[in-house]
């Protein structure tokens, strides 16, 4: 989801030890970015190319698949040259199908690119807001806790910093 952000509260040297006693805090990247609108709107947008272009892929599915019974019907009227042409056409429309869905769904295609052109500007707020939680709050670390990342194993929940994100989110402060 998120990379961990964190930032010294107060101007130190690197690699030199906190004044006091070290401060942490987590942040459940997939609950903010499930609950800020912005994020909602930019999936919205997301799941209805997604679709459009799995009715399109589904559609050449069915396509073949007819022109194949088609031509498993006909098959034995048919000339041998127009046998080879016919299944010429199906390896190609079949060739078509898996074109498109590595255009549009493999990890370099068309979605991919989309959702991270889209979802950049939405992560990167997240982070400037996860950052100014961790200076007001005197943090030296922000760690990630979602379900596909579990950075932080325990956490106690007043260390949770998750809905403060999401307000300031939803309110606009960065």
């Amino acid at each position: 989801a998120l990379a961990a952000a964190g930032h010294p509260a107060s101007a130190q040297t690197p690699g030199s030890a906190p004044s006091g006693p070290l401060r942490l805090g987590f942040v459940n990247s997939s609950k903010v970015l499930m609950e800020f609108p912005e994020a909602q709107e930019v999936n919205k947008k997301l799941d209805g190319v997604s679709r459009q272009w799995q009715s399109e892929l589904e559609r050449l599915g069915k396509e073949l698949q007819t022109k194949y019974e088609d031509f498993q019907k006909k098959e034995p009227l048919l000339k041998e040259d127009e046998k080879q042409l016919r299944r010429q056409e199906l390896i190609e429309l079949e060739q078509r199908g898996i074109q498109f869905r590595q255009e549009k769904f493999g990890s370099e295609g068309q979605l991919a690119a989309l959702t991270d052109s889209l979802l950049t500007p939405v992560k990167q707020k997240v982070i400037k807001v996860i950052e100014r939680v961790a200076k007001d709050e005197k943090l030296q670390f922000i760690f990630d806790r979602n379900d596909q990342i579990m950075v932080v194993l325990y956490g106690d929940a007043k260390f949770d910093f998750t809905n403060l994100v999401i307000d300031r989110l939803k309110r606009g402060q960065q």
